[in-house]
């Protein structure tokens, strides 16, 4: 029968990463690794979501190798250790280590480690420094050692930054001629894994910033079909950032906001600081959509905590608070950081902004900076092949023409607007078109084409739980349009959570240590609420009501919840008391919220529960089967406003 050590060895080569860590950290515990095995080790621990673990080994790696004297193959480790640490927005770090690196390779022969370092050095460029013309200059000798030592990884990669430098230099064709070769090289044989991982996330990222959603969700399709065939885990925090964009921009919202949570848990565990920003931006920006405009700020935040400027999100959030004055500061604060250029990285980053700032323009009856910005919107459409700028271009120009009283040059320009988001798949944008179509129809006295383009953009709103759009759209027209479409039944877990005596704490420790421990508890739940596929339905003030398609995936939330939060209790001393209530049950699904006897019978069970319980419903029992862990005899309770006795469970979480 293999040892140990023989039997990591081929789980390493089948990407086994579990089978993997077990026998490399069994052999080691016996007899410590070779520099090479101990790479192996590095690697399962990465593979198997354990970043600091495999940044530990690959550091042993290597002063193995040192104490050896193969200071090229120490340099090649040095290198992965300095990329890390760019990834991890570590500058200070990964500078150290290229310099260690550099001094190893001195007098050196050109070697794979030379390679790396030069890679690196095309990173620090692109990542760091922002110098475009660097990475460009950079990559030439990259290519050269990557090709002389046949090393398709390092090719890859080089091509892929040069790509994007190309791309955010305005030479955008080529560019993305250099993406496509760069995801190719990255799929042959002999390519390193996470080579490959980054050139997929990058490629995702080009065609979304160019504004091709058709293509970045046909790339994060065949990035996660090829992360699932070989075992690759963490990166795919980064690919799901841009799902979560695309089934935000595709209608899919209460999908987007749990895809983003869960590429905040697994950035978070792999320190790709760089992502996390984006990820906490797009559950603002579904929470602003949704009317939550006290979670859309807190999102916002967090992003911009992480590096990310939350725009245009946060200036919108501005407007829909009211607050023209500040949202116009605030817009036109953030185009003055990015200043206009010939580059697409400044005008693809402008254009994001634009429609917003013509929106907020309008609002302020701002109409000559409303203009210019429409002028430079349409520009970008020019130039680049995307319908998502001419969509906003068009839909600008429409609600311009709309507000200077030119209805019937609106009309023409807002129909355009609105096919052109109907063919793009992106229905908040179509609805909106189609309110503002509504407007114009009417302004010229069409009042029964008004009431059915009304009609349409009601009944989508409705459908994308756009509750403050729909406000608005009564407001616009001064009546609420009525909707045929009655809500849908559906089956879900219902859970309610709530901490206990919750007015006892705050007299306790204040509201300011309030606060600050309310955020942690729902940053805490909300990723757990993530890890575990639920939708959260409402935040509660100091309680959350969520939804789950599988009853399992309920009660292994709740017991994470528990553990979570008692954790934190016995090494930090404190953390608020939990109870927990679920039933499964049929319940009303309508904009974005469940209603009906289900729902209810969920919130009675939680208001049932006592401190650090999960307390669950016997239909629950039974919908989820077996569970792996033990739950007490039933007992019958009345609940209020529920005509018959029902009985409960307590669940043994710890």
């Amino acid at each position: 029968m293999p040892d140990t050590l023989t039997l990591g060895r081929e789980a390493i080569r089948r990407h086994d990463w579990d089978a993997a860590l077990d026998a490399l950290v069994e052999s080691d515990s016996r007899d410590p690794l070779s520099p090479e095995d101990l790479v192996m080790l590095g690697d399962a621990y990465w593979w198997t979501a354990q970043p600091d673990e495999a940044v530990k080994t690959f550091e042993r790696a290597f002063g193995a190798f040192l104490d050896a004297d193969r200071n090229t193959d120490a340099a090649s480790v040095g290198a992965l250790l300095a990329y890390f640490a760019i990834r991890r927005q570590n500058s200070a770090v990964a500078g150290a280590w290229v310099g260690r690196v550099e001094r190893l390779l001195e007098g050196q022969p050109a070697s794979p480690a030379h390679a790396w370092l030069s890679l690196i050095h095309v990173s620090l460029a692109l990542f760091v420094a922002v110098d475009l013309d660097a990475v460009i200059a950079r990559t030439d000798e990259t290519l050269r050692l990557a090709k002389e030592l046949k090393m398709p990884g390092v090719e890859s990669l080089a091509l892929s930054f040069r790509g994007s430098a190309l791309i955010q230099k305005g030479e955008w064709r080529e560019g993305v001629g250099l993406i496509d070769e760069a995801t190719v090289v990255s799929m042959s044989e002999g390519a390193d894994l996470r080579a490959t991982s980054d050139v997929y996330c990058n490629t995702i990222a080009a065609c979304a910033n160019l504004g091709d959603f058709r293509r970045a969700g046909e790339w994060t399709e065949e990035a996660e079909r090829w992360m699932a065939a070989n075992e690759v885990a963490g990166y795919t925090g980064i690919c799901k950032v841009h799902r979560a964009e695309l089934k935000r921009l595709k209608g899919s919202w209460s999908e987007a906001e749990e895809t983003a949570r869960q590429a905040c848990v697994e950035l978070e565990r792999f320190r790709i600081m760089d992502g996390i920003g984006f990820a906490r931006y797009e559950i603002g920006e579904v929470r602003r959509r949704m009317g939550d405009l006290d979670a859309a700020e807190e999102a916002f935040q967090e992003a911009y905590e992480y590096g990310h400027e939350s725009q245009p999100g946060y200036s919108l959030l501005l407007l829909d608070r009211g607050d023209v004055d500040g949202a116009a500061k605030s817009i036109s604060s953030a185009l003055g950081k990015r200043a206009s250029g010939e580059g697409a990285g400044a005008r693809l980053g402008r254009a994001r902004l634009l429609p917003a700032q013509i929106e907020i323009a309008i609002a302020a009856g701002d109409l000559e900076t409303a203009h210019d910005s429409l002028d430079e919107l349409r520009g970008v459409a020019d130039d680049y092949d995307s319908s998502l700028w001419s969509g906003y271009a068009l839909a600008c120009e429409g609600s311009i023409e709309l507000h200077e009283g030119h209805a019937d040059r609106a009309l023409e320009v807002l129909n355009r607007s609105w096919l052109t988001w109907r063919d793009s798949d992106m229905p908040y944008e179509a609805a909106q078109a189609r309110v503002l179509l509504g407007i114009a129809r009417r302004a010229l006295g069409d009042e029964e084409g008004a009431s059915r383009e009304l009609k349409a953009a009601r009944s989508s709103l409705q459908r994308l739980g756009a509750a403050r759009d729909l406000e608005h759209l009564d407001q616009l027209t001064g009546e609420a349009v009525a909707s045929h479409k009655s809500a849908s039944r559906v089956t879900r877990s219902f859970m309610f959570t709530d901490i206990v005596t919750s007015t006892d704490l705050i007299g306790l420790i204040g509201d300011a240590a309030w606060e600050d421990l309310l955020k942690w508890h729902d940053r805490t739940l909300r990723e757990d609420f993530a890890a575990h596929s639920g939708e959260e339905v409402r935040h509660t003030g100091d309680g959350f009501f969520v939804a789950f398609v599988n009853p399992r995936s309920a009660i292994e939330c709740a017991v994470a919840i528990q553990r979570h939060l008692e954790k934190h209790r016995r090494e930090h001393g404190f953390s608020p008391w939990v109870r927990i209530g679920i039933h499964h049950a049929e319940a009303s699904q309508e904009h974005g919220d469940y209603s009906g006897r289900g729902v209810h019978i969920a919130a009675r069970v939680g208001a049932l529960a006592g401190r650090e319980e999960v307390l669950v419903s016997a239909d629950f029992l039974r919908a989820a089967g077996s569970i792996p862990f033990a739950a007490s005899e039933p007992r019958t309770v009345e609940l209020k406003g529920v005509a018959e006795a029902l009985d409960v469970h307590e669940v043994d979480w710890r």
